[in-house]
């Protein structure tokens, strides 16, 4: 089973058990953090649930493993025959997170089969 949700003005495609970088968030290490904004929820199989523009009552349950930062990006700016030259660099912040669980409800007809 995966999922795709929004965080961090990206998407990300995960699985139980998958180590993703996502933005910094505020959260401790070893805590855990819930994302509501689920896109898409699919089992492999081809059968995929996709939200308008999110599902309801689906979550990604994701721990905090580290924070940290990412490798430096270099920005060079110049101007041909000027003399203009600029080097800065950038060092993004990230969150990783361990995806501890994908919850989501049951659809209609997996409710009947199941008796509820």
């Amino acid at each position: 089973m995966y999922a795709v949700f929004a965080a961090g003005g990206k998407q990300h495609r995960v699985e139980v058990g998958t180590l993703i970088d996502v933005e910094k968030v505020e959260v401790p290490v070893g805590e855990t953090i819930t994302f509501p904004e689920v896109l898409a929820i699919g089992d492999g199989e081809g059968d995929l649930q996709v939200g308008e523009p999110y599902l309801e009552k689906a979550a990604v349950i994701g721990e905090v493993v580290e924070q940290g930062k990412a490798k430096k990006m270099v920005v060079f700016k110049s101007k041909r025959r000027k003399g203009y030259k600029r080097k800065l660099g950038h060092r993004q912040r990230l969150t990783r997170l361990r995806i501890t669980e994908i919850q989501q409800e049951q659809s209609p007809e997996e409710a009947t089969e199941n008796g509820t």
